[in-house]
């Protein structure tokens, strides 16, 4: 699993992973589900590209935290 990139807007952070073709469904998932357990990511869009590579977007809710509130030590 690859990060491509991410993106911040007002209310969400984005992050673009791809999944090279190799990997299996079941793998795929079980690799998402271990994002959104313990970073708190959850499944935004996935794209299946004819090679068999999947683009994914994961988002999660931004926090104060995660915003970089001056002050704040995270």
């Amino acid at each position: 699993m690859r990060a491509e990139e991410a993106v911040i807007d007002e209310n969400w952070e984005y992050r673009r992973l791809q999944l090279p073709p190799g990997v299996s469904r079941i793998s795929a998932a079980v690799q998402l589900s271990i994002q959104a357990e313990f970073s708190g990511w959850e499944l935004s869009n996935v794209r299946l590209y004819s090679d068999g590579t999947r683009r994914v977007w994961l988002r999660r809710r931004r926090s104060l935290a995660t915003a970089g509130m001056p002050g704040l030590i995270t």
